[in-house]
């Protein structure tokens, strides 16, 4: 994906009794119109243009955002990259929250008919769950078209492909740890990060923008909307406990707020940040 526009936030977090420098910078990569009614599910027309003004086609604009952790000796990508003074051979970890297109495809080089699309992260480590790997090799009928052909056989003959199933992994550290959600695709994988400001978790398709911080607010794409509010609830009843904040990839104008409960008992996002800046 192309650079669009980055942020840096820097913080300074202690692991295993070592300083460690920890800069979070968020970056754009291709955006994408998707059918509002598709992105709001059972959500009538008439409050989802409130939240998100639709063209003529009644699509929607949405963002494809990414996450770049860059720590003293090692640079960590949360899905795509689009450069930041980088090339893609110093990227060393790849996490994948699931192979779904839209958070996979800056994976691949551009496809010609002369020259067919190749992993381009020649250096890192690509880390996915078990559970959305065997999602993504063998697909189901309803989201098979949203995983690229040849993608799944590229990553395993790299040699560097690493499926997690716990909520940590050696190659991360303590600094990371795994949520896990099947609503939207069977075992979509949240990273949280452990910052001096609190975690920020990496919330995918489970909560792609603010308005669906919203509990009801489902997609018409996910699996399971009811069990996915249900992880949803757990998601945000956590945060909001730990004064934590959630990062958003699709979010067409932001990148990360502050998980809050109203007096009603509504979860929202506040303190919003456009890019990532202190």
């Amino acid at each position: 994906m192309d650079h669009a526009d980055n942020a840096t936030m820097v913080f300074s977090s202690k692991q295993k009794n070592s300083e460690i420098a920890m800069k979070l910078i968020s970056l754009f990569g291709n955006s994408q119109k998707l059918d509002g009614g598709a992105m709001f599910g059972n959500v009538p027309k008439v409050l989802w243009q409130r939240w998100y003004p639709c063209d003529e086609q009644n699509r929607i604009h949405l963002q494809c955002r990414c996450l770049l952790v860059q720590e003293d000796k090692r640079n960590i990508l949360f899905e795509s990259l689009a450069a930041h003074d980088l090339m893609p051979s110093d990227i060393n970890i790849v996490v994948l929250s699931h192979l779904h297109f839209d958070h996979a495809g800056g994976l691949l080089s551009e496809y010609s008919d002369e020259h067919p699309s190749q992993l381009i992260f020649n250096n890192a480590t690509y880390i996915v769950s078990e559970t959305a790997w065997q999602r993504a090799i063998t697909p189901h009928p309803r989201d098979k078209a949203s995983f690229i052909p040849g993608l799944a056989e590229q990553l395993k003959q790299s040699g560097r492909l690493s499926t997690v199933k716990g909520t940590r992994c050696a190659q991360l550290g303590d600094e990371y740890r795994f949520h896990y959600s099947d609503g939207h695709t069977p075992g979509m994988l949240l990273t949280e990060i452990t910052t001096p400001d609190g975690p920020i978790v990496f919330a995918a398709d489970l909560i792609p923008g603010t308005a669906w911080v919203h509990l009801p607010i489902t997609m018409g794409y996910d699996r399971f909307p009811e069990l996915l509010i249900d992880e949803k609830r757990r998601l945000l009843s956590d945060l909001r406990q730990r004064e934590g904040r959630l990062f958003f990839t699709h979010d067409p104008e932001v990148a990360s707020g502050l998980v809050i409960q109203s007096d009603a008992g509504r979860y929202e996002a506040t303190n919003l940040q456009k890019d990532l800046n202190p």
